[in-house]
């Protein structure tokens, strides 16, 4: 399935192997599923958080519908957190406490948000990290710099006219916190 060329999910995944990026991402581990419903993209969101710990960032692509939200709705029940997760477009971040002795969802969405991390700074995301799992919908080129270690979750969809529920999923993990990352979720 072949991502629209104005997508942020058609942009080239980094991979330390291969490509004009080669070498520029270090320890990079690429994983590709497919969903072919919203139940799943829940599921992979329960199934996600069983690999997710305290100060992992996580940054999500894709077109409008593609399902991050969806996908974050998992990782809450998965974390076992407090509140409905919904998108956070129109107050730009909701934090999820947890039910128990796991750590909190901070879940952003970075739509609105233009500037890369300067602009982010209000939200002391830097802050939140070390003690939650911080998920930013659409924040490729303005929060990497907050973790070395991330996972990047880029979601492609057929587009147009369909009613096709089919999503491909890439997940890339960057950095040595990912190395197992194809293991964990086997």
């Amino acid at each position: 399935m072949e991502a629209p060329h104005n997508s942020p999910a058609a942009e080239t995944v980094p991979d330390a192997g291969a490509g004009p990026l080669a070498g520029t991402v270090p320890e990079a581990v690429t994983v590709t599923l497919t969903v072919t419903s919203p139940e799943e993209m829940r599921d992979l969101g329960r199934r996600l958080a069983g690999v997710l710990a305290p100060g992992d960032l996580l940054m999500l692509t894709g077109e409008l519908g593609a399902g991050k939200t969806t996908l974050t709705r998992g990782l809450g029940e998965g974390l076992g957190v407090r509140g409905a997760v919904t998108s956070p477009t129109f107050v730009i971040a909701r934090v999820h406490p947890p039910l128990g002795a796991g750590p909190a969802l901070v879940h952003v969405d970075a739509y609105r948000l233009g500037g890369g991390l300067d602009e982010m700074e209000d939200l002391d995301l830097d802050v939140s990290l070390p003690d939650s799992v911080v998920v930013v919908e659409w924040g490729d080129g303005k929060v990497e710099e907050l973790s070395e270690d991330r996972l990047r979750v880029l979601i492609d969809r057929a587009t147009g006219d369909t009613d096709d529920e089919r999503r491909e999923v890439t997940l890339v993990g960057i950095g040595p916190r990912w190395t197992g990352l194809r293991e964990e979720l086997a």
